[in-house]
């Protein structure tokens, strides 16, 4: 008998959609959706599974690429400062160690990933923003390598 155990309801965009997990000899992830179709995923092809912020009054909606784009001037954890510029293209450069990255929007923070293994992001906290920076043996949900002030010298209108 296969044993399902309920994770949570997700609203999708064309509906509600319930997830389960099948039993621990099946392996994989079975998404039911409100219309009764259901999709299987083997695990072994599963990164992570990602849940999409929700928006209420009490909570800011998710930055756009937009809000990121542009020259940032951060810390650099040393008590001193470098420049950071984040391009529409998807690529990323700064005024120290390996200059180039790509970068993405994840949730509302902007995701950086360098050549050199670091990874820094770029969030709003209350009316400010900070570059937190994590060493390349860590990932974004580790406790980061340090946290500095962050400042978009050429914001855009959104």
């Amino acid at each position: 008998m296969r044993s399902l155990v309920r994770l949570c309801v997700v609203l999708f965009p064309f509906g509600f959609a319930s997830m389960a997990v099948a039993a621990e000899e099946q392996n994989s992830l079975i998404i039911v959706f409100k219309d009764g179709h259901q999709q299987v995923f083997s695990m072994a092809d599963v990164a992570r599974i990602e849940f999409k912020p929700t928006t209420s009054a009490d909570s800011a909606p998710s930055a756009g690429r937009g809000h990121f784009l542009g020259k940032w001037k951060v810390g650099n954890g040393a008590g001193g400062y470098f420049y950071i510029t984040l391009a529409a293209s998807g690529e990323a450069t700064k005024s120290i160690g390996a200059a180039h990255g790509t970068w993405t929007v994840v949730g509302s923070e902007a995701r950086i990933k360098w050549d050199d293994g670091w990874h820094d992001a770029i969030r709003r906290v209350g009316k400010h923003y900070e570059k937190v920076a994590f060493s390349p043996e860590k990932s974004f949900t580790d406790s980061p390598s340090n946290v500095t002030d962050a400042e978009n010298l050429e914001p855009q209108a959104n």
